[in-house]
């Protein structure tokens, strides 16, 4: 019987071309318009921003890792961080550059894959933390165009999304199970280090 030879290679592809994607050098907003008014298309704006939708998964995740406490926690207080920092960010028309991308993917990407057991009040700061961030420049990107009514989409949608990503994480029971996703947290921390290479080469 023929043995099929597998290799790695599709692989090292498919994370180098999503880094390409997501280097934080080369970003542009994009103010999705799904014609179904301002709620709709902030929805539409953060399942089409991999940037911020990547590490707003990966934060339920790795709550859904630790248990039901920290899963219930991260369900309304990172959509209610975002939505603070959404407001922060629709104040400001600029921000210094900060490749807030790349932190997120390494910290969250690392915590997943090492299967880190913090504290619950050092996980309510991160959750809070990464939100608050990542809502900042999210309310920039929307500032002059889906407004305070995007950003009650984008909420309105993690809320959604940490729901069910952190629900069905807890419900894992097998072991094998826990190990697929710290396999995707380490997926997220290589595609971090390959934005921070571009990130580098592109400041030499």
């Amino acid at each position: 019987m023929k043995r099929h030879q597998y290799t790695t290679a599709p692989l090292f592809f498919g994370i180098a071309a999503c880094a390409g994607l997501l280097n934080p050098l080369d970003a542009r907003a994009h103010l999705v318009t799904t014609g179904m008014g301002p709620v709709y298309d902030g929805i539409g704006h953060l399942l089409l921003t991999p940037e911020d939708l990547i590490p707003a998964m990966a934060v339920a995740l790795y709550a859904g890792l630790r248990g039901k406490d920290p899963g219930r926690q991260t369900l309304f207080l990172f959509p209610l961080a975002w939505l603070i920092g959404g407001f922060a960010g629709l104040m400001v028309t600029s921000a210094p550059v900060f490749p807030v991308q790349i932190l997120s993917f390494l910290l969250l990407g690392g915590l997943i894959a090492s299967d880190l057991r913090l504290p619950d009040n050092i996980i309510t700061v991160i959750v809070i933390a990464v939100g608050t961030i990542h809502g900042f420049y999210n309310g920039i990107a929307m500032e002059g165009g889906l407004g305070i009514s995007g950003l009650f989409g984008v909420s309105s949608i993690l809320f959604v999304l940490e729901a069910i990503a952190a629900a069905l994480v807890i419900s894992l029971k097998a072991a094998w199970t826990r190990v697929v996703v710290r396999v995707a947290g380490s997926w997220i921390v290589a595609v971090g280090l390959l934005m921070l290479g571009w990130m580098a080469k592109g400041a030499s």
